[in-house]
């Protein structure tokens, strides 16, 4: 069956199997002005009609040139074109190509985030804390690593309370600065426990005679232990109970673009890299005359298979 559209601009021919050819020409939203069938074979009227129904209504005329129709069809055809439906264009939409990808990893972390709710709410109760306990029988290298993986996915859903034991801790016994008071202290500009890595940065600071007030410092990282605690010492009063450095400080994360970190570590009179992300900053976007310290740390594998520690801070580039 061959389509004649009689457009505007130029007659188009189209070969069409069902209604799809018409579905196709409308995507270019054509008003046709006539429509002619014409069929080597007999049309059954629901098929005609169906066609009628997506088409027709943006034609100003309608002929039949085959003669193989049965009369009934084409006069049904035509009753159904007097009909006064009203002329608009029609679309509908082609199936996409592209895929759309649903990462089970991440539908995982949702549904590991609401059982660590639903298990701190049961404990809170009164109740005792669900565990996980596994028979395994002969050693199977696929029952090794599924069981591997539950016992994985236990330890994360909350077996221990982080927060719970740091807290559990006598503030001025806790020399880590994990414990709730020494991180409120912190902030407060009080004297309090310090974490490690914080504290040995702002002391190299202080003995090598880095200058803090009004300069600029760039913090990569805003873990609770040594990216934000860092910020806070830098930032803060130098007046205070606990001295601070009195440095306009910006933290950076994952979220932060790689060219907006760049931005600000050319801006930056102090780098410190906090991230946890191998070769984060390179030699191009630290200015001349910048102070860089290398927090980070993290494990690599080499060429040879050798893991090694490297820091954020790509050196040998």
């Amino acid at each position: 069956m061959a389509l004649l559209l009689s457009l505007v601009d130029s007659p188009k021919v189209l070969t069409l199997s069902d209604s799809q050819a018409g579905r196709r020409e409308s995507d270019r939203r054509v008003s046709c002005h006539a429509l002619i069938f014409g069929s080597k074979q007999r049309l059954p009227w629901p098929g005609l009609r169906n066609m009628a129904a997506s088409i027709s209504p943006l034609c100003s005329s309608v002929t039949l040139c085959s003669r193989v129709l049965q009369p009934c069809c084409r006069a049904r055809l035509r009753a159904y074109r007097k009909c006064g439906v009203e002329r608009r264009h029609f679309h509908q939409t082609d199936t996409s190509h592209a895929a759309t990808i649903i990462s089970g990893t991440e539908l995982a972390r949702q549904i590991h985030r609401e059982i660590q709710r639903d298990v701190e709410d049961y404990v809170s109760q009164g109740y005792k804390r669900p565990h996980l306990s596994v028979i395994r029988v002969g050693d199977d290298p696929a029952s090794r690593s599924y069981v591997r993986n539950k016992t994985k996915a236990a330890a994360a859903l909350g077996h221990i309370n982080e927060r719970a034991v740091c807290n559990a801790i006598a503030p001025e016994k806790d020399v880590d600065g994990f414990h709730i008071v020494n991180i409120g202290k912190l902030c407060l500009d009080q004297r309090a426990m310090v974490p490690a890595t914080p504290a040995a940065v702002w002391e190299i600071i202080k003995r090598t005679g880095i200058q803090t007030v009004g300069r600029n410092v760039l913090v990569a990282g805003r873990s609770k232990n040594v990216g934000m605690p860092i910020a806070m010492l830098l930032h803060t009063d130098g007046k205070h109970e606990r001295p601070g450095g009195d440095a306009t400080v910006t933290i950076a994360h994952r979220c932060t673009p790689k060219e907006q970190l760049k931005e600000l570590t050319r801006l930056a009179d102090i780098v410190i890299a906090a991230a946890g992300v191998p070769n984060l900053i390179t030699v191009d976007m630290v200015k001349p005359g910048a102070a860089v310290i290398d927090v980070g740390i993290s494990r690599v594998q080499d060429q040879t298979g050798k893991v090694r520690l490297v820091g954020d801070v790509d050196f040998e580039g």
